[in-house]
């Protein structure tokens, strides 16, 4: 990925809304970019698990909104489902855990931080509605462009 998120912000300052500070990366690839699948939970993450193991993700990236509950939502088991069906990466408002393993996935997975627990009762998700994230709101279907500098939002593909 021939991309730098300061470059775009320096050449598309007027198309682009940043996510704040505080997201780290844990995956195997440091950057990712791609169009956006919108992913809201209620702390559990069956569904999401699903839409990893089941729909191709060539050219995506979900991002994740679990309003920072302090469970884990996305581990080892949902980095391979997102491997095999060619992600480009996740984006965790919230937080990940088995990071001793997730690092060995080829593809992007940045959080707020890391819990070993997950939420064990199954509640539904929302797939492909508007979430906010940092004051941010995202849009299925919306580009993101993430690497070690940051993580920025544009309505239209920019790279």
């Amino acid at each position: 990925m021939r991309f730098f998120t300061a470059d775009i912000c320096d050449t598309h300052s007027e198309k682009v809304n940043i996510l704040g500070p505080n997201f780290k990366s844990y995956g195997g690839f440091k950057k990712c970019q791609g169009e956006v699948i919108t992913v809201k939970l209620d702390k559990n993450n069956k569904d999401l698990a699903k839409l990893l193991k089941e729909q191709n993700g060539e050219g995506k990236v979900v991002v994740v909104d679990v309003a920072e509950q302090y469970y884990a939502v996305v581990g080892d088991n949902l980095m391979k489902f997102a491997f095999e069906n060619k992600y480009s990466g996740i984006i965790v408002n919230g937080y990940i855990r088995d990071t001793a393993t997730v690092k060995d996935f080829d593809l992007a997975l940045f959080a707020k931080g890391v819990c070993p627990r997950k939420y064990i009762p199954e509640q539904s998700a929302t797939i492909g509605c508007d979430i906010e994230v940092d004051g941010v709101v995202i849009q299925n279907g919306d580009y993101l462009y993430a690497d070690t500098d940051g993580i920025i939002i544009s309505k239209e593909r920019i790279v």
